[in-house]
């Protein structure tokens, strides 16, 4: 069987998670929302990477944590998902979370998106902020801790 989620880095190092328990966690965040996870790729990067795909990709000048490229068809979500560690750690110091909360949160939200769930217009920030809360919940603490 094809590994359906892969975990890729570019001029950072991988972070140091559970990949098979966060694997298994988004299958039923997917599975919550009504989907199945077809092919994520998930890349890790530097906030030099993230504003190079920002600027090269959207046409946006500013660094972000996350960029998702949704190629989802029905009920299958697929996509490329940009990270950036470095706004994930400084995220984390503003928000006062841990590094891997915080990081999580970002892959979630990332898969999120896939599911259709949207952050950019009115009301929409606070919806997806709940349904990140929810997928949080159904993390082991063990695991974000």
């Amino acid at each position: 069987m094809r590994k359906k989620i892969t975990w890729n880095n570019e001029n950072i190092a991988l972070p140091a998670i559970d990949f098979a328990a966060t694997e298994a966690w988004l299958d039923e965040v997917a599975h919550r929302h009504g989907y199945v996870i077809g092919k994520i790729n998930y890349i890790f990067t530097d906030d030099a990477g993230i504003l190079a795909v920002n600027r090269s990709a959207l046409g946006h000048d500013y660094y972000t944590d996350i960029i998702t490229f949704d190629y989802t068809a029905g009920d299958t979500v697929s996509g490329d998902i940009y990270v950036s560690l470095d706004t994930v750690a400084s995220n984390a110091e503003t928000v006062d979370a841990t590094y891997n909360s915080e990081l999580h949160r970002v892959i979630a939200h990332g898969l999120l998106h896939l599911c259709g769930i949207n952050d950019k217009g009115p009301g929409e920030r606070e919806i997806m902020e709940s349904h990140e809360n929810e997928a949080l919940a159904l993390l082991d603490s063990s695991i974000i801790s």
